[in-house]
């Protein structure tokens, strides 16, 4: 009974621990599971324990590790298992930001700043992460960022434009065109950079910038030359048309334009252009000085313009207003005077251009026809000039024809000589060639009638030595074989030839005919 009873124990313990085991894996999947789904975070607190009590963090930081209170750090999108009994879970969304757009960051948590700052250095996260409460000098572009709302919060800006005065400053996403700089305000210094407060002689080039609108401001300002005209008012007939008068000369209405008088008592009005403009580099001062480039042409260019033309204009007269080479003087006065007035105030000037002087008529009409007469005795006189040139040009002309003309003979008895010279040259090098053909064809056949008779030579001694050795072989045989007749016999079995059949046969006197019979024929008596 007692293994019985042991053994029942055991298979109950066992069954105990499974239904724990389960129980737990119960509790953690339906109760403790939570998921985090793409873009979001999950944000905890720290409840505490049930019994006893826990540390607290300290003051201006977020807790930590077993601390009560919201945990500074969050956990990232997936499935996380976190007892609901201990813990607060909380799902937060990430801080988007899109194109075009810019976060600025205040901090919540940190040690407070010295009074009268209010920028911090530092980031998110990391070695750098900030330590002291206050908006961010950092701003963050576009992208997706997980953030602590109880630690951070997140103002999403574009283009934040103030205007105070006529002049404009833009934040956030600045974007500076081609042809323009920003000049920069420091809204508080920088001591890691060492930059002081207030506007910065470094500008900005064209391009995207993120700008915090708490530590900086930009003016856009506009570089390069451009143009200013103060113009006289043209008067103007019922038909629409501009008045004229005798003379063809427009007719100006009064107090219009640049006006003065000039030193003779005449009332003069012109029209004037300035082509100026702002260095990148003196875009600064004049945003210190002015403001904006509208006020520069309004407090410089326009008055000074006025100012400049009546205080030179004022000197002359009249006529001289009127004159070529005392009005070009007046001209070159009023563009260089001008050209120091703006490069003491940063503006740089291109053209200072007096365009059209309006002179009254019962002052120009007697200098017009005095200039009118001796422009007409200028133009006789180089009329004439022109004709005796023109007659000499003909001159000119007709010694060319002629040298010409003297040329191409001379090229003609040149080319007529170089040919016969070269005739001659050619016919004696044919008869050379010919005379040299002739004794190479003599030498030839001297060759080939020396090699016939040296051939012929060749062949007889040849044919000669050949029958002397041919005669020495008979010679030499007969003197072998004793005698001639032998030499003949054995010259005649040698010309026998392989296959004859000899046979012998014995016939006594006067029986050859009759023993023939019983002979066989060695020749077929039936060929033919």
């Amino acid at each position: 009974m007692s293994l019985k009873r042991h053994k029942s124990t055991i298979g109950m313990a066992f069954s105990f621990v499974w239904v724990v085991i389960a129980l737990f894996f119960c509790f953690q999947w339906f109760l403790c599971r939570i998921y985090v789904p793409e873009g979001h975070s999950l944000l905890l607190q720290y409840k505490g324990p049930l019994i006893g009590t826990a540390e607290e963090p300290e003051p201006g930081r977020l807790a930590h590790g077993s601390e009560v209170g919201v945990h500074e750090t969050m956990r990232g999108p997936g499935r996380h298992f976190i007892n609901p009994i201990y813990w607060k879970r909380t799902i937060v969304p990430d801080v988007v930001i899109l194109p075009g757009e810019i976060g600025v960051v205040t901090s919540k948590i940190g040690n407070a700043l010295p009074s009268g700052e209010f920028l911090v250095d530092g980031d998110l996260q990391g070695d750098s992460r900030v330590t002291h409460q206050g908006i961010l000098r950092k701003v963050f572009g576009p992208g997706r960022y997980r953030a602590n709302p109880y630690a951070y919060e997140f103002k999403i800006i574009e283009r934040e434009t103030t205007r105070s005065g006529g002049q404009e400053k833009t934040s956030g996403w600045v974007e500076i065109p081609t042809g323009y700089v920003g000049v920069v305000t420091m809204q508080a210094s920088n001591p890691a950079l060492d930059i002081s407060a207030g506007i910065q002689d470094k500008v900005m080039q064209p391009g995207l910038y993120p700008v915090n609108p708490r530590e900086q401001q930009i003016d856009i300002i506009n570089v390069g030359y451009r143009e200013t005209s103060i113009q006289v008012e043209q008067q103007i007939e019922p038909s629409g048309n501009v008045k004229y008068d005798a003379q063809g000369e427009p007719l100006a209405t009064p107090e219009t334009g640049i006006n003065f008088p000039s030193n003779d008592g005449f009332d003069i009005q012109l029209d004037f252009s300035a082509i100026w403009g702002v260095m990148p580099r003196d875009a600064a001062q004049i945003v210190r000085t002015f403001g904006n480039i509208d006020a520069v042409e309004k407090k410089v260019i326009e008055p000074q313009s006025e100012s400049i033309c009546r205080n030179n204009g004022s000197k002359m007269g009249a006529v001289e207003l009127l004159v070529g080479e005392t009005r070009e003087a007046f001209q070159t006065d009023v563009s260089t005077e001008f050209r120091d007035v703006l490069s003491d105030k940063n503006v740089t000037l291109q053209y200072g251009l007096v365009r059209h002087i309006y002179i009254p008529q019962n002052v120009r009409e007697p200098i017009q026809k005095g200039y009118v007469s001796e422009e007409l005795k200028l133009t006789r006189d180089e009329e004439t000039k022109t004709a005796r040139i023109e007659a000499n040009l003909r001159e000119a002309e007709q010694k060319v024809e002629l040298e010409a003309e003297r040329v191409r003979v001379d090229t003609d008895r040149l080319k007529a000589s170089v040919m016969a010279e070269g005739e001659k040259e050619a016919k004696e090098i044919e008869a050379e060639t010919k005379q040299l053909i002739a004794a190479i064809d003599r030498e030839t056949a001297d060759l080939d009638a020396s090699k016939t008779v040296l051939l012929g030579r060749a062949e007889a001694e040849a044919k000669q030595m050949s029958e002397e050795a041919t005669a020495e072989k008979f010679g030499l045989a007969v003197g072998a074989f004793g005698s001639p007749t032998a030499f003949n016999k054995w010259e005649f079995a040698e010309q026998l030839p392989d296959s004859i059949d000899l046979k012998l046969f014995y016939a006594g006197e006067g029986t050859l005919w009759t023993d023939l019979k019983t002979v066989t024929p060695t020749i077929s008596l039936d060929s033919k």
